[in-house]
């Protein structure tokens, strides 16, 4: 692990030897969960994020940075919704104490709550934890991540999708036929070719962020559809995820691999980006090359004309992937992005999605990737 095993094993030490004696003097025995909670605040210090609030109005600095921590907790748990979370810290006194209210008096209403998640989604708390996180476990080029897999999962919304306009093809009719001798015919730019002259603003916000109707195939073959948005997020070595973007649900996959990789490049120095032939397309690859990295694609057989002649399975296309024996070897880490993925779903809020609207699903989700960001990173430290 290098320095990053350093910086992790410092956080480490000083909680086991001198925060967990503190904790067990105040505190009734710490359970599994609590003791899991305790080492996650303490490594990502959300409080330290909250702005100062004195002499303005408004609730104290205190109380947010309380109902913060909650949240936090609140994914570490598991727990589904707000109310429920509530309801947990009038009834846990080691969880409310964590938090930082003293007795049940001093807990806030669940609107209080509810205000105070909008605010963090407006200000982008849970990402600009998490980029700090990231910054401190990755500090410049010192250390280097191998692999950074990539990788899109479905994440479902109670909210009503919205269905796509479909152009007035009478307002503007393409002209048939192939065009005449010397006239030039100037073709629009795709998304991905636009991406390349473009900063990653811009390319954040010429993605589509609404409400929409997914769909994908399964490993069986068949389709499956949602109604939300989908995460793309990039997830080094140990599954820990270094940046993640959220859109629409009918979003490709391809289409966000050029800002989640310019975003992870700024945070981390990695070697290899792996990927699925869902981006098997020619300008990820020169992006991921013009990063000098090594970008290991999935072929896709449909789009590989020399491939798919040699295919004559589909249980063979496994088989043919064009790489060398030591790329084959590297490419099998991808299922760390997997790995992630699930993890955030089961155990991280990730099927739990109760708000609406784009921002507030990300402010959700990202603190459930802030917290198992941290997990993965002290789960690491403590398997060495």
């Amino acid at each position: 692990m290098g320095n990053l095993g350093q910086t992790l094993s410092q956080y480490w030490t000083k909680i086991q030897g001198s925060l967990f004696p503190v904790l067990e003097e105040e505190l009734d025995p710490l359970t599994e969960k609590q003791q899991q909670l305790v080492v996650i605040l303490e490594l990502i210090r959300i409080e330290q994020f909250i702005p100062d609030s004195s002499g303005c109005e408004g609730r104290p600095q205190k109380t947010r940075s309380a109902i913060a921590r909650s949240f936090v907790a609140k994914m570490v748990f598991n727990i589904p919704t707000t109310r429920a979370l509530w309801d947990r810290l009038q009834s846990d006194k080691n969880l409310r104490r964590l938090c930082g209210w003293e007795n049940r008096r001093h807990v806030p209403s669940e609107a209080t709550f509810s205000r105070a998640f909008a605010e963090f989604a407006t200000t982008e708390l849970p990402q600009k934890v998490h980029a700090a996180v990231i910054d401190k476990a990755y500090p410049g080029t010192n250390t280097i991540v191998l692999h950074n897999s990539r990788d899109a999962t479905a994440i479902q919304a109670r909210e009503k999708p919205v269905i796509k306009v479909v152009k007035n093809q009478k307002t503007a009719p393409k002209k048939r036929g192939r065009p005449r001798r010397g006239e030039v015919v100037v073709k629009e730019p795709k998304r991905l070719q636009r991406q390349l002259t473009m900063t990653l603003e811009e390319m954040l916000n010429d993605l589509p962020k609404v409400c929409t109707i997914g769909s994908k195939l399964n490993s069986k073959g068949h389709a499956e559809h949602w109604i939300g948005y989908k995460l793309h997020v990039d997830y080094a070595d140990g599954s820990v995820p270094i940046s993640a973007i959220l859109t629409s649900a009918s979003t490709h996959d391809s289409q966000v691999a050029i800002p989640l990789a310019t975003m992870t490049a700024a945070r981390v120095t990695n070697l290899y980006d792996l990927m699925d032939s869902a981006y098997y397309m020619d300008e990820i690859a020169a992006h991921s090359r013009s990063l000098n990295h090594v970008p290991l694609i999935d072929k896709n057989v449909r789009r590989d004309k020399a491939l798919a002649a040699e295919r004559k399975a589909e249980a063979r296309r496994r088989e043919i992937i064009n790489f060398m024996a030591p790329e084959t070897v590297r490419f099998r880490e991808r299922t760390t992005a997997e790995r992630g993925n699930a993890r955030l779903k089961e155990e991280f809020g990730g099927r739990a999605v109760r708000v609406r609207g784009h921002a507030k699903v990300m402010c959700h989700l990202m603190f459930g990737i802030l917290t198992l960001a941290a997990d993965q990173l002290l789960n690491a430290v403590m398997v060495q």
